[in-house]
């Protein structure tokens, strides 16, 4: 991706951080959890190697190629597992937005990106709307609720939080959402270089 290579070294920290943690959270005792970790992770792990700024390191011409085979490839596993989930539908969109981002890195001389006189293509523009969004009401989700309506009780305070039984941090689903978030922010910052 281009653009200043201090903000492009955050991005890869951030995105390869978050894909780190998503590895851990492949440790979980529930398959769905365990499943998504997966997927996010790749996806975490892929933005991370995108983001490194092309004044340090070009890849070489058939690396784009081979992130639009792999994110293609993570799509269609998606698109088959959203059958039972709709969060699926989500990993689907993000891995069309890598598939996007790899094509236009490949067919671009010299990977400059300008945009003309045109301005933001349209698919650049549906996906940071819809990035943008999703970083929206991931962050509202992420608010503590601190009272429950009517009682007076405070919510999500203490280990009995979530039926009683300890939940491993790996499991804890506001890790997952922070996880998520940062992932989502972390495309929109990509796609604005587009």
């Amino acid at each position: 991706m281009h653009g200043p290579a201090s903000s492009g070294w955050l991005l890869v920290a951030l995105c390869a951080a978050t894909g780190a943690y998503c590895l851990l959270r492949m440790r979980s005792g529930v398959e769905e959890q365990r499943r998504a970790a997966g997927g996010e992770a790749l996806m975490g792990f892929g933005m991370a190697a995108m983001a490194v700024p092309a004044a340090v390191f070009t890849p070489p011409s058939w690396a784009w190629p081979a992130y639009a085979v792999v994110f293609g490839a993570a799509g269609l596993r998606a698109l088959w597992a959203a059958r039972s989930g709709r969060h699926h539908l989500h990993h689907l969109v993000g891995d069309a937005a890598m598939v996007y981002m790899a094509l236009v890195m490949a067919g671009s001389p010299t990977h400059a990106h300008t945009h003309g006189p045109s301005g933001v293509p349209l698919l650049t523009g549906v996906l940071l709307l819809y990035f943008a969004g999703y970083v929206l009401l991931t962050g509202v989700r992420l608010l503590p609720v601190a009272v429950v309506a009517g009682g007076g009780a405070a919510v999500g305070t203490g280990p009995e939080a979530g039926g009683g039984a300890a939940v491993g941090w790996g499991d804890r689903p506001e890790l997952a959402r922070a996880c998520r978030l940062s992932m989502g922010i972390a495309m929109l910052a990509m796609l604005l270089t587009m």
